[in-house]
């Protein structure tokens, strides 16, 4: 069962780590983004810096960065990628009670960082839920996806 478009299979259909060894080192980056829906009242601590284990966003920000770091770790077939640039945003959004984080994620290597990114966000994410959960347990963390891809063979993607 080959697919062409299923480059973790060998021709056995069976799982593989794709070769990138003869891949062209580029520029490539990466942006992702998602959302932590809360409570007004967990809003309300984390803006006054009053949850006990510190502040949220700060503290989300570096597990995001830290995230990114170890990806190769986290993701079975994800590559080795020497990262030369790592960030996050979060953003409180009082209007629609969630919290928007942003990651934005370079390198020069033979292989993307989308999954850098995605990580990324996915991490921060978790990281401000556990900071909140004695507060709100109901928060949601959602609408993880992959904005821009640049840079490799593929080119650029744009997220409608």
């Amino acid at each position: 069962m080959k697919n062409s478009r299923l480059t973790h299979l060998d021709k056995d259909g069976k799982t593989k780590m794709v070769d990138v060894g003869d891949k062209k080192i580029t520029s490539r980056e990466a942006v992702a983004s998602g959302t932590v829906k809360v409570s007004p009242e967990v809003i309300k601590l984390i803006v006054e810096n009053k949850i006990g284990k510190g502040n949220v966003l700060e503290i989300a920000k570096i597990a995001g960065i830290m995230a990114a770091k170890k990806t190769k770790e986290l993701i079975p077939l994800c590559h080795q990628i020497n990262l030369t640039h790592i960030g996050l945003e979060l953003e409180i959004d009082k209007l629609n009670k969630k919290i928007n984080i942003q990651s934005f994620v370079k390198t020069k290597d033979r292989t993307g960082v989308e999954m850098e990114a995605l990580t990324a966000v996915a991490v921060a994410g978790l990281t401000i839920y556990d900071m909140c959960k004695a507060v709100d347990k109901s928060m949601e963390i959602g609408e993880i996806s992959l904005l821009v891809k640049k840079g490799g063979k593929s080119g650029t993607y744009v997220r409608k």
